[in-house]
């Protein structure tokens, strides 16, 4: 066989090999994802399936024990907040009034949330700005 004609056989093989790949790796990501619900979302459509919980942290509301996490989170904007009971790692930035994000299930009126779940969103330091005049953010480098 000519040796020309073999290479692009290998370029044609290994080609569509890699957009199988790539096909399967986006299939896969969004496949796995799960919506992220606020707690009143949750709340109302009672289900017991697992779910991404996201919100703030209610203040006055974290109480922690030597196994366990207890803390509300609020939908974001204040309403509905629904109990969280978590055990884990416990990020830096998590505190009052924080937007977390928390992996678990509900479980009689309380969100049983999975080991080292929890996740912090860390806010942006040109919020403020934003929220007085989103037309004219400068971002600094």
């Amino acid at each position: 066989m000519d040796p020309a004609r073999k290479r692009k056989i290998r370029l044609v093989v290994a080609l569509s090999a890699a957009v199988l790949l790539a096909t399967a790796l986006v299939y896969t990501s969004f496949s796995a994802s799960t919506e992220a619900r606020e707690p009143s979302d949750l709340v109302a459509s009672g289900s017991s399936d697992t779910y991404d919980l996201t919100g703030k942290v209610v203040p006055g509301t974290i109480e922690r024990t030597d196994e366990q996490l207890r803390f509300e989170i609020s939908d974001r904007d204040g309403s509905e907040a629904l109990p969280v009971a978590y055990t884990g790692t416990v990020p830096d930035p998590f505190r009052d009034g924080r937007e977390v994000i928390v992996t678990g299930r509900l479980e009689s009126g309380t969100f049983v949330a999975e080991h080292d779940s929890l996740i912090t969103k860390c806010p942006s330091k040109f919020q403020e700005e934003a929220e007085r005049d989103p037309e004219h953010v400068i971002i600094e480098d």
